[in-house]
């Protein structure tokens, strides 16, 4: 029995930081629930790891899998199959000119990785930008450019990196005249810090459109444009990191196309596996034949393998059949309607933000204190599971009242509507 109640982790590593695992064992998963080895249902308001996009146990995924691995399951890494040439096809005709070029890895982490590692071979340089509260993975590269968590206690990061401030509209730290968020200034201000820290060695610049792990930050309208311009005039490529971002669930196929802003390279990985380890670096022809002729190399044991690669394709099937860049809207906008009425009613919701099926929903205290907050959203979290529903807490200090509201794009109204419900219980029995 651990600390936190669960049994059987006796010879488990604890990797979650000061985190605990979850007091029940899962037993099995379908649609928008979770099922406890105890009998309990859950409604998993986190799609899994913010990875199924499709629910859980999706029949057309399960049949790709059981088609494929009795197929062709992995390959030599320099071996090619056909699922790995059509998703890749896909892929770029899902996308904007000129992004047409990828390569098929296994997590989010891995394709940060590959993309820094792109954009430093192709420009010389080493030193890249991210944003304060940045998540992008735990190897070198991309643990170097995450800011939200995880820095100490592991010996220096990689030389080069810089922070962004965070354009927080919520909780702005410069303001202009009516007290709103002064994101140009704030960004003006960020790249003379960076020119001066600067050795002259700009390579990239590594950013979700939306921060998730730091609190659900939809940057400004027009904000990526600039970010782009800066990049540009100083020879750096932007790299969007749209893991959680990309495939339907902000309402569009890619959450960059609300600004008409096509980055250098894209990483994609959770939604495109809908849950199967799955991720992708785009790139342009241009930078891809830049690296090439410089010798890119970037190998893993899982690099283009069949199996997943085939379950990517049936994620694009689904997408596009159902529609469900639509349905992400249009659910979107209920959730949203759903918690409006409960920020009108429970003067502990701060702030309801985000896009399409990728919603935050920020607490707040009478205190205003951090540790007051964190513990609001500890005990509301709780007490939401206690009424059968799983809603994921922004992990970082100070933002413990931050929830990260990200159901399957196939839940139905209903499924929706029990969410708020439940929420709205959680909330009123907490407070």
């Amino acid at each position: 029995m651990t600390d936190n109640g669960t049994t059987g982790t006796a010879h488990l590593i604890r990797y979650l930081g000061r985190g605990g695992f979850s007091p029940s064992v899962i037993d099995r998963a379908a649609g928008t629930s979770v099922f406890t080895e105890d009998g309990r249902e859950l409604l998993d308001f986190t799609s899994g790891q913010m990875s199924a996009i499709l629910g859980h146990s999706h029949p057309e995924i399960v049949a790709t899998i059981g088609d494929q691995v009795g197929r062709l399951d992995h390959l030599y890494s320099g071996m090619l199959s056909r699922p790995v040439l059509e998703l890749c096809r896909r892929l770029a005709e899902s996308l904007p000119a000129p992004l047409e070029k990828t390569m098929l890895l296994s997590t989010g982490g891995e394709a940060n990785e590959a993309a820094l590692r792109m954009a430093k071979l192709v420009t010389g340089g080493h030193e890249v930008v991210s944003f304060a509260r940045s998540w992008h993975g735990m190897t070198q590269a991309a643990a170097s450019a995450t800011y939200s968590a995880g820095r100490g206690g592991y010996g220096p990061a990689a030389p080069g990196n810089f922070a962004l401030p965070v354009p927080d509209r919520f909780r702005p730290d410069i303001v202009d005249a009516d007290g709103e968020l002064d994101w140009r200034r704030q960004l003006d201000l960020a790249f003379d810090l960076i020119d001066a820290q600067s050795t002259g060695s700009l390579a990239a610049c590594l950013v979700e459109p939306i921060l998730s792990s730091g609190g659900i930050i939809d940057l400004p309208p027009g904000y990526l444009g600039a970010l782009r311009d800066k990049c540009h005039e100083r020879g750096m490529l932007l790299i969007l990191d749209e893991a959680q971002t990309g495939l339907c669930r902000t309402g569009d196929w890619y959450a960059f196309e609300r600004d008409g802003v096509v980055p250098d390279i894209i990483t994609l990985s959770k939604t495109l596996g809908a849950g199967l380890p799955l991720s992708a670096v785009v790139t342009s022809a241009e930078i891809e034949q830049r690296a090439h002729d410089l010798g890119f190399l970037f190998l893993t044991t899982h690099v283009n393998d069949p199996l997943p690669a085939a379950v990517g394709n049936t994620v694009l099937d689904v997408l596009t059949r159902d529609r469900l860049d639509v349905r992400a809207a249009e659910l979107g906008a209920r959730l949203r309607e759903g918690l409006n009425e409960l920020a009108a009613r429970h003067p502990a919701i701060g702030d309801v933000r985000g896009r399409g099926l990728l919603i935050g929903l920020e607490l707040v205290t009478a205190v205003g204190g951090t540790a007051d907050t964190d513990r609001l959203g500890a005990a509301v979290t709780a007490r939401a599971s206690e009424l059968g529903l799983h809603m994921n807490i922004v992990q970082l200090p100070g933002m413990g009242g931050t929830f990260r509201i990200a159901p399957a794009l196939t839940a139905t109204e209903a499924e929706i509507d029990r969410g708020v419900e439940i929420l709205d219980k959680a909330l009123g029995d907490v407070t």
